[in-house]
């Protein structure tokens, strides 16, 4: 009775292990899978900052425009004004699309420039204010509703009056 209670034991020992074994193998594969999915949605989301309102705000990118001269309207003599300019934009297609229309853009920038006195853009204000027009002229040239308010800002990155 010994050989049999001895191979009995045995029998029960290489059953027990095998329980074991697909239980802890799929806790493994769980953990694996749970941790793969928080990873692969840091990745994707990483770009992406969450707001304190709970909404998502897309990352933004700069984009240079040419250095524009132009002649001022004359108030006590000639003058020109040298800006160049960076538009501040979503990363989205909407920089593509104002490199499609650069010929409009640049057309109505020349446009809205050429049309100022000295006197008008010398002053902080007038600064920003001719930026807000800027950023206003680029959007029409943009035929999506949706682009245009992709476009958040236009920066002075040199400025002479001369």
């Amino acid at each position: 009775m010994s050989k049999t209670a001895d191979k009995e034991t045995e029998k029960e020992t290489d059953k027990a292990p095998k329980k074991k074994s697909p239980l802890v193998m799929i806790l493994v594969v769980t953990l694996v899978a749970l941790g793969g999915g928080v990873g692969a949605t840091w990745f994707l989301l990483k770009d992406q900052i969450q707001t304190e309102g709970g909404e998502v705000k897309k990352p933004t990118a700069f984009m240079d425009l040419d250095v524009f001269t132009v002649n001022l309207q004359p108030e006590d003599g000639d003058h020109y004004l040298q800006v160049g300019l960076t538009i501040k934009i979503l990363q989205t297609k909407v920089g593509d699309e104002i490199k499609k229309q650069m010929p409009e853009v640049r057309n109505r920038l020349l446009l809205l420039l050429s049309g100022k006195k000295p006197s008008e853009i010398s002053t902080a204000d007038g600064k920003q204010q001719l930026s807000t027009e800027i950023t206003h002229e680029i959007k029409e040239s943009l035929d999506s509703e949706p682009m245009k308010e992709e476009i958040i800002d236009v920066l002075f990155t040199s400025f002479v009056i001369q």
